[in-house]
């Protein structure tokens, strides 16, 4: 039901190999992309690594429609899985067409845009609750007893080792021990944690 880009020579076509990537996460484009042909993973990519796909899609297919549509920025990362044929429409250009089509046909599209949106962000966050018990488990397999009685923990590597060892982003890993920081389930400075919930972390780790 979106406006399809006309078929126009001033409308070039793009072509994308394998591998390349189409949209990166958190990223507000100024255009919309229209998949001419070929096949699309939408997920998530850590490390330049697409760990968690959540769908593909082939074409023809509008890939960031709802997005556009919202003014929302890209909710997964979009890497062409076989060669493919794109074409861009800019987003003025995109809603203008769309508000070409009658009135109950955007409130419909609206709302299942939105509802797009907001299962898409669920999965992402889901993936990010994975994340946060990873890395609850390796604080726990890594603590020790202190001389107060408490448990602690020494980051003798690097973040970016460890979010490797994780199979996460660094980005990631601080998001995760910011999270964790905020909820009272780590804290103290520098490269020495204190682990001052032990049974909460647990239950974040899921033993």
């Amino acid at each position: 039901m979106f406006p399809t880009p006309s078929p126009d020579q001033s409308v070039q076509i793009e072509v994308a190999a394998a591998g390349q990537v189409l949209r990166e996460r958190h990223q507000q484009p100024a255009s919309v992309l229209y998949l001419d042909s070929g096949r699309v993973l939408l997920g998530v990519r850590e490390d330049g690594v697409m760990r968690h796909q959540l769908g593909v899609v082939e074409g023809p297919f509008w890939l960031d429609a709802a997005t556009a549509l919202l003014d929302q920025p890209c909710a997964v990362d979009m890497v062409a899985d076989t060669r493919v044929q794109l074409r861009r429409m800019p987003v003025e250009d995109f809603k203008r067409s769309f508000e070409d089509l009658p009135q109950a046909a955007q409130t419909l599209l609206r709302d299942m845009a939105t509802g797009y949106c907001q299962q898409t962000e669920l999965a992402v966050s889901r993936l990010a609750q994975d994340a946060e018990a990873r890395c609850a488990q390796w604080l726990l397999r890594h603590a020790y007893n202190a001389e107060d009685g408490g448990l602690r923990v020494t980051l003798h590597q690097r973040k970016r080792l460890i979010a490797a060892q994780l199979g996460i982003a660094p980005e990631t890993l601080s998001r995760v021990l910011r999270h964790l920081r905020e909820h009272g389930l780590i804290a103290g400075t520098g490269n020495v944690l204190n682990l001052p919930q032990p049974r909460a972390l647990q239950m974040v780790a899921g033993f």
